[in-house]
């Protein structure tokens, strides 16, 4: 019987602890809760919004080619005797490339003297002849018919004169097309016809040669795109055309549109643009991939917001604006353009409106309180560069 009492006590006192510990446990809980609930709001970064001028361009993808090509042929056929350039680099206009043996068309410089020559001489006899037969004349001493006679034979030396000049005048030329020159200036591409070798005239290629300074871009435009862009690009003074080339942002220049095609393509329902680089050092090389940034649409009030600050919810676009109470409210949007880092905003935001555009990531529910701290807006490339045809 003692025993059992001992361990009815012992159980008590087990109970006694155990609850004094349930009790210290909640306590604890309590006081964390408390602690919990008495938390700063999360600091967020809060830009205002304003309306500002702004001017929305559109990427289009182009090519970059040679304001001139040529693919340079031998006008007469002969061996090639030298290759006077190294093959990629860059020549002057005038410079020699391929030099054709010239010996055969010397010599037909030759006969061709010779022949004018001989035909001035028999002029030369003609018109002593047709001299002497004109006083005759006037003596009565030879016929009208012998006169006639030696006057058409000096004409004739003259005419055969006039034909020996013009042979000496082919084969001297032909003569200096055995010396071929670059046209222009620019870069050479490889030596398709090498020493040795034959050079067929007006079909042979022998090699090509472009300009490298200035240089093209060509692209087009959509048909809707073409005809936003015509009064921006005919009213404004030329500011220079944002062009990126190999998909590397490194690689910007700034251009000029120069021309526009008179009609669209019925193919395609797109319409040309070429826009002019300079290109001193000779950087840049045809055939290259580039992205045209062209003006499109002028909007004189446009309310930016950081692309940073808009969430998507399906196909639903929304930011945080903070009210008057410093709670975060949601707020759904219909964006519009880019514009560098920013996006234009269509509808949902109003001037003045402070949007968050860090921390978000903090606000955890809408109507949650937040403590908004002031950022300047970022700089609005919105002002982008407006492009005016400029004539060749």
């Amino acid at each position: 019987m003692g025993s059992l009492t001992q361990r009815t006590c012992s159980a008590r006192s087990w109970a006694i602890i155990l609850s004094l510990l349930i009790i210290t446990l909640l306590t604890g809980c309590e006081a964390k809760s408390e602690q919990a609930m008495v938390a700063p709001p999360p600091e967020v970064d809060v830009v205002e919004v304003v309306a500002q001028p702004v001017v929305l361009s559109e990427s289009f993808t182009g090519r970059v080619e040679a304001a001139e090509s040529v693919e340079l042929r031998s006008r007469v056929s002969g061996y090639i005797q030298e290759v006077a350039f190294e093959e990629g680099e860059l020549v002057e206009q005038g410079d020699l490339l391929f030099q054709i043996d010239p010996r055969p068309y010397q010599a037909r410089v030759s006969v061709a003297q010779a022949e004018l020559a001989q035909a001035r001489s028999q002029q030369a006899q003609s018109a002593g002849e047709a001299e002497r037969a004109r006083v005759l004349l006037g003596r009565q001493a030879i016929s009208q018919e012998v006169h006639d006679q030696r006057q058409a034979a000096l004409n004739n030396a003259r005419a055969m004169v006039d034909a020996a000049q013009a042979a000496l005048d082919t084969a001297e030329l032909d003569l200096e097309y055995t010396r071929i020159t670059a046209p222009v200036s620019g870069r050479a591409g490889r030596a398709m016809v090498t020493r040795g070798n034959l050079a067929s005239a007006d079909q042979s290629l022998l090699t090509t040669l472009v300009t490298i300074d200035p240089i093209h871009v060509y692209f087009e435009a959509n048909e809707q795109a073409a005809f936003a862009s015509q009064s921006l690009l005919t009213s404004r003074e030329p500011d220079g055309l944002k062009i990126e080339l190999g998909g590397d942002r490194q690689r910007q220049y700034t251009g000029f549109l120069d021309f526009i095609d008179n009609r669209l393509n019925p193919s395609t329902g797109t319409l040309q643009f070429r826009a002019v680089l300079a290109n001193p050092d000779g950087r840049i090389r045809p055939g290259e991939f580039a992205r045209v940034e062209m003006p499109l649409i002028q909007l004189e009030q446009a309310l930016l917001v950081d692309r940073k600050a808009i969430m998507t919810d399906q196909d639903r676009r929304y930011v945080y604006v903070v009210d008057g109470n410093n709670l975060a409210v949601r707020r759904q949007v219909n964006t519009g353009r880019q514009v560098a880092e920013l996006t234009v905003i269509n509808e949902g935001l109003a001037v003045g409106d402070r949007v968050i555009v860090n921390g978000v990531q903090n606000v955890f529910t809408p109507g949650m309180e937040v403590n908004p701290q002031s950022v300047a807006a970022t700089p609005a490339v919105a002002t982008q560069p407006t492009i005016a045809a400029r004539d060749n």
